[in-house]
């Protein structure tokens, strides 16, 4: 029997699952919320960005930079939910610039995301292989090579994501929550104990000489790559449980959580080390080769040794929870690009738990030909393809970002479907001008942030806007294919 018409059996008082859909009522904020914060993989942005954010931007200031990037995506989602409210689609994103901007350059930019997706994903399996090799070996005694992890974990992700996405979100539930806790504990108690050595130091981090000292930008760009991930709540549209009440609250409930958490954990651990001496510790720990030191040293001391031993577990399961995420936010976007006639027709098959599988089985097949290079030519994972393609995933998001909030402004100044000018012009207008500027940050400093030489930097940049007219370019053609053939 063809996957795509096989339904799931209704619950007494349900309307039967229509063939072709994917799961309805699937998910509730809750369960929406968790795939957001497992695609910002907590732990992985505190120990892998707040270190370089501190020694190579504004110090002890670094916290600061996720307040201003949650204020700037703040913005961005006011227009982003007014948005959602007339578009439900598992395509989101392009999506919703294509009823702003057109098919055509709609049709772009989900090739955009799906690169921003399938990069930032290969990017996670890079840092997570060499994690889980290293703790295998540590702990076992086992030598294998990182990539030999990465590939045995698309397996596992695969079957995850074909389970269904209630199974997913249980799965990330368990390791979101270990990672939240533990981090917020340590925040929680270094507060409550009046901060560190210099006391909490409030001005030292929050007042506007401390922001803008040092490289500001850079702490402002990695700032904004922790937050990479939110739209994921647009994305559930599909399978959430009332979704025009679920998505906007999801959607501002998430953006709240991370800028919050993020910003207030960073600022603890600023505050554990002192003002004075946050910067050359950080410094310490980027030359040492081994920047979570940095995070995890002072949460060992708090709690003593078997934070130690725990905290480089839960970063693996950190990366391994982000990048199921990223799995079943990439596979959707190729499921809803079947759907609508751009992709072939496979890709729109759903398994017995409506899931998008064979979707599912082409993004595992991306990760692979994304990883297996590196592998081969024998490069470090985590200086090449960790820095190299998150790099260019972030710099596909920011314009992804962009031309979302020109696309609001520009559907409800002719639709008139929404006529508060906050929601549907101000907010929007504040975002991509936000956004503008850390993009413009980002190009600033790109060559910092893949720690590559500025040729590499050249090729990768290049590739995002090279998708954009791929994508758009083989939409056009598409399309002019099924006009002839009506």
């Amino acid at each position: 029997m063809d996957s795509q018409t096989v339904d799931a059996a209704p619950r007494a008082g349900e309307a039967p699952q229509p063939a072709g859909t994917l799961k309805r009522n699937a998910l509730g904020v809750l369960g929406i919320l968790f795939f957001v914060l497992s695609a910002q993989a907590p732990l992985t942005g505190i120990a892998g960005a707040v270190p370089i954010a501190v020694a190579v931007g504004n110090g002890p200031g670094a916290p600061a930079a996720y307040a201003v990037a949650g204020a700037v995506i703040l913005l961005f989602s006011v227009g982003f939910v007014a948005m959602g409210r007339h578009v439900v689609n598992a395509g989101a994103f392009y999506t919703y610039i294509g009823k702003g901007l057109g098919r055509t350059t709609g049709s772009g930019s989900a090739a955009v995301a799906l690169f921003a997706y399938c990069t930032v994903q290969a990017a996670m399996y890079g840092l997570y292989g060499f994690t889980v090799a290293g703790l295998v070996d540590h702990y076992a005694g086992v030598h294998l090579a990182w990539w030999v992890w990465a590939l045995v974990t698309m397996v596992v992700v695969q079957a995850l994501g074909a389970a269904g996405i209630e199974i997913g979100a249980k799965v990330l539930a368990v390791f979101v929550l270990a990672e939240f806790s533990i981090l917020l504990a340590f925040a929680l108690v270094t507060l409550f104990k009046g901060g560190g050595p210099e006391g909490l130091g409030v001005a030292d981090t929050f007042s506007p000489s401390a922001v803008l000292q040092g490289a500001p930008g850079v702490a402002l760009m990695f700032a904004v790559a922790s937050m990479f991930g939110f739209e994921a709540t647009a994305i559930y549209g599909e399978e959430a449980r009332q979704p025009h009440k679920t998505v906007p609250r999801a959607t501002y409930l998430s953006v709240a959580v991370v800028t919050g958490f993020f910003a207030f954990t960073s600022w603890m651990l600023v505050s554990s080390y002192g003002a004075t001496k946050v910067t050359g510790a950080a410094g310490k720990a980027l030359e040492g080769g081994d920047a979570t030191v940095f995070v995890f040293a002072p949460i060992a001391d708090l709690f003593g040794g078997w934070a130690g031993d725990v905290l480089p577990v839960l970063l693996g399961t950190s990366l391994f929870a982000g990048i199921l995420a990223f799995h079943n936010s990439a596979n959707r976007y190729l499921f809803s690009l079947s759907r609508e006639g751009l992709l072939p027709r496979r890709l729109r098959s759903l398994n017995k738990r409506h899931s998008p599988w064979a979707a599912g089985m082409v993004q595992t097949a991306i990760a692979v030909l994304l990883v297996i290079p590196f592998a081969l030519a024998g490069k470090d994972p985590v200086l090449t393809l960790f820095s190299w393609l998150s790099g260019v995933g972030v710099l596909a998001c920011m314009l992804l970002y962009f031309l979302t909030s020109i696309s609001v402004i520009v559907f409800f100044r002719r639709e008139r479907l929404d006529t508060r000018r906050w929601n549907t012009l101000i907010a929007p207008t504040l975002g991509a001008l936000g956004i503008a500027a850390v993009i413009w940050v980002v190009l600033a400093n790109f060559t910092t942030l893949i720690g590559g030489d500025p040729t590499t930097a050249i090729w990768l940049v290049a590739a995002v806007p090279a998708v954009l007219l791929l994508g758009a370019g083989t939409a056009r053609v598409v399309h002019a294919r099924t006009a002839e053939d009506s």
